[in-house]
């Protein structure tokens, strides 16, 4: 059976938060890359009212059957109460790519980067 990859995205409020988030799902080998992209300006409807926020934008490259395991680690490390965390089917990508992602978040890879097994 083929690899199927995605993209997952989530947003927080600093710099700060989205770097922290990028380099652990990095580090624990749930992500291949994770791009953190911001400032940007969100609009969204939060207990009623439309809201504006200045936001920073992680979006990682991973593995579909590692989705569950990235949205709890964002979670745990997320400050917003509801988190916006969305997963995007990768259908089309370069070979060398889409190898390279699968090599990086190979099983034998993973030690000691807190990640679980596979």
């Amino acid at each position: 059976m083929k690899e199927e990859y995605i993209q997952v995205t989530t947003t927080t409020a600093s710099k700060e938060d989205a770097q922290r988030i990028a380099r652990a799902l990095v580090e624990r080998r749930l992500a291949a890359c994770v791009q953190v992209i911001g400032p940007i300006e969100s609009t969204y409807w939060w207990k009623g009212k439309i809201e504006s926020a200045q936001e920073w934008l992680c979006v990682a490259k991973t593995r579909a059957r590692f989705y569950k395991r990235v949205e709890k680690a964002i979670k745990e490390m997320h400050p917003y109460e509801v988190p916006e965390i969305v997963a995007v089917e990768i259908r089309e990508g370069s070979e060398e790519y889409l190898r390279w992602v699968h090599e990086e978040l190979r099983l034998d890879r993973r030690g000691g980067g807190g990640g679980a097994a596979v």
